[in-house]
C-alpha cells in the first residue's frame, strides 16, 4: 500500500500532466526540466536527514507524517496557479513520494525479514507494479474529462481517505521478525554505519549498477509527450504501454525474489540491466509504434528484477542494525539522479541535441556497465 501510494510522487505520474502544466506556466521543455531537477535535487538534499527517522521512529509514525505530507503536494498542484506554488508542491510530491515512501516501505522490509528477504520484496514491490499499471489510465482519462488539476484533487483525498487509515490498520502492531528470520540476520553482513559505506569504494561502483533505472526511466517518462511528439506517436501510446509493463514487471519481480533469495542479490546484479539497455535501443531507433511496446516489456523484465534487487542488495551487502541512514543515502541519490536526467536531456532538447540519440546512448550505458558490475560483485560475495 506504502509503495502503491508512492506513485504520486513518481516521475511517471507527474509526466502525464506535463503537457498541461508547461501550457499553463508558459514553460519550455528545459524550463519545466530545470525546474523539476530542482525540486528533485532539494529533495534528494532533505531525504539525507529525514530518512534517518526510520532508525528512530516506528513505521506508523512515520506513516503518519508522510502520507500526510504526500496529500498536501497533490492538493497543492491542484491549486498551483503561481510557479512558488507549483514548485513548493512539485518538492512535497518528489521528497514524500519517490522519496520517503519508497524508503520507509523498503527500509522497514529490510529489516522485518531475513531468511526469505527476496520474496518479501518483491511481493511488496507488486504495490508499484499496481500503480504504474493502473494510474496512467486513469490520469490519462480523467484529464481527458475533468482537467489535470482535478487528477490532483482526487490523489490528495485518496491518500488521506483510503491510504493513511489502511496503513495505520494493517500495522496495528509493529511487526517482530520471526526466530528463524532473527537466525538469518546472522548471515547477513556486518552492520556498517553510514560513515563506513560512504567509504568503501565499491558502495560507488554498486551505485553505478542501480542508478539506471531511476535516471533513465525518469528521463524517458519526463519527457514521454516530447518523444511521441517527434515520433508521430500518439501521445496516449506510452501511457497505454504501462499496462503490459506491469504485467511482465510483476511476473519478473515474483521470479527475482525466488533467486535472489538462492543465489543472492549480489550474483544477480551484473545482468539485470542488460533488457533495459537493449529496450532503449529499440526505442531510439524504431520509429514504428511498437517499439514502445517492446521497450516497456524489456524495460520490465529489468524494473521487476531492479525492484527486489533494491530491497535485498543493501541490507546483504551492509548489514541491517544502521539500515535507515544508509539507505537514506542511497535513496538521496537515486533522487538526485531521477533529478538530473529530466533537467540536463531538457536542456540538451533545447540546444537541438535529439532525444533519441540520448536514449541510445543510455542504453548502451545499461548494457557496457555489465563489465564494470561482474568483478565488483564477485569481491564482494568472497568479502562477505
Amino acid at each position: 500500500m506504502v509503495l502503491f501510494a508512492s506513485s504520486f510522487g513518481q516521475t511517471f505520474f507527474i509526466s502525464l500532466s506535463g503537457g498541461e502544466i508547461r501550457r499553463a506556466f508558459g514553460l519550455s521543455d528545459g524550463d519545466f526540466g530545470l525546474i523539476y531537477m530542482g525540486v528533485t535535487l532539494a529533495s534528494a538534499i532533505s531525504l539525507v536527514w529525514l530518512g534517518k527517522l526510520a532508525d528512530r521512529w516506528s513505521f506508523r509514525q512515520i506513516v503518519s507524517l508522510a502520507v500526510p505530507a504526500l496529500a498536501l503536494g497533490a492538493l497543492g498542484m491542484a491549486y498551483a496557479f503561481s510557479t512558488a506554488v507549483l514548485i513548493a508542491s512539485l518538492y512535497l510530491l518528489r521528497l514524500f513520494g519517490q522519496g520517503m515512501m519508497v524508503h520507509i516501505g523498503y527500509t522497514s522490509l529490510g529489516r522485518w525479514f531475513a531468511a526469505e528477504r527476496g520474496r518479501a520484496v518483491s511481493l511488496s514491490a507488486l504495490g508499484l507494479n499496481a500503480g504504474q499499471a493502473v494510474l496512467p489510465l486513469l490520469a490519462v482519462a480523467g484529464i481527458a474529462a475533468f482537467g489535470w488539476r482535478s487528477i490532483w484533487m482526487i490523489a490528495a483525498i485518496f491518500l488521506v481517505a483510503i491510504v493513511l487509515p489502511a496503513v495505520l490498520m494493517l500495522v496495528k502492531t509493529e511487526r517482530v521478525p520471526t526466530r528463524m528470520s532473527a537466525i538469518s540476520v546472522s548471515t547477513d553482513a556486518r552492520s556498517w554505519t553510514r560513515s563506513d559505506v560512504v567509504c568503501d569504494p565499491c558502495f560507488y561502483l554498486l551505485m553505478l549498477g542501480m542508478l539506471p533505472p531511476a535516471f533513465i526511466s525518469n528521463t524517458i517518462f519526463f519527457h514521454q509527450v516530447h518523444l511521441a511528439q517527434s515520433k508521430g506517436w500518439p501521445v496516449e501510446l506510452m501511457a497505454s504501454a504501462f499496462f503490459l509493463y506491469a504485467g511482465v514487471a510483476v511476473a519478473n519481480s515474483l521470479l527475482s525474489g525466488y533467486l535472489v533469495d538462492r543465489y543472492s542479490a549480489l550474483r544477480l546484479l551484473p545482468f539485470y540491466l542488460i533488457p533495459f539497455g537493449v529496450g532503449c535501443v529499440v526505442l531510439a531507433m524504431v520509429d514504428a509504434p511498437w517499439a514502445v511496446f517492446a521497450f516497456m516489456v524489456l524495460y520490465g523484465i529489468s524494473d521487476g528484477f531492479s525492484l527486489t534487487l533494491f530491497g535485498s542488495l543493501w541490507p546483504e551487502v551492509y548489514g541491517v542494525k544502521f539500515l535507515g541512514a544508509i539507505r537514506a543515502v542511497i535513496v538521496a541519490i537515486m533522487v538526485f539522479a531521477s533529478a538530473l536526467g529530466p533537467g540536463l536531456s531538457g536542456l540538451l532538447i533545447d540546444h537541438g541535441v535529439a532525444f533519441t540519440s540520448q536514449i541510445f546512448a543510455m542504453g548502451a550505458y545499461c548494457i557496457l556497465i555489465v563489465m564494470v558490475l561482474l568483478p565488483v560483485s564477485r569481491h564482494l560475495v568472497a568479502r562477505r
